[in-house]
């Protein structure tokens, strides 16, 4: 048997039951089946790291930004290279149509 899991949201549910302070954390901890030291543990962690929540920079607000715009540029371009792969593809197969086998020989192409 392994260790349970549990997701984010069901760790941040127990521990604002916690911060309500509407019930003890040992009762909060038998009703759900876990240990007093787990969630102790959970609320530490959430209380050392909730500022985070709020402490986004300006600068990486800026890298975000910076990173969609890179992300949408590169969409871009690969959508460009994709198209101009097919007209390359359609050009090859029209040379050999209208030159022959050996369109390659006639034409210079080099691979």
């Amino acid at each position: 048997m392994g260790r349970r899991q549990f997701t984010a949201e069901f760790k941040t549910k127990i521990v604002l039951e916690i911060l309500k302070e509407e019930k003890q954390i040992g009762e909060l901890a038998a009703g759900h089946g876990l240990s007093p030291n787990q969630l102790r543990n959970w609320k530490k962690e959430f209380l050392e790291n909730a500022a985070k929540v709020f402490s986004e920079s300006k600068r990486e607000k800026d890298l975000h930004a910076k990173e969609r715009a890179l992300d949408e540029e590169r969409n871009e371009l690969m959508a460009k290279v994709g198209q101009l792969t097919i007209e390359n593809d359609w050009l090859k197969k029209k040379y050999g149509q209208v030159l022959g086998s050996d369109w390659q020989t006639k034409s210079g192409y080099k691979k």
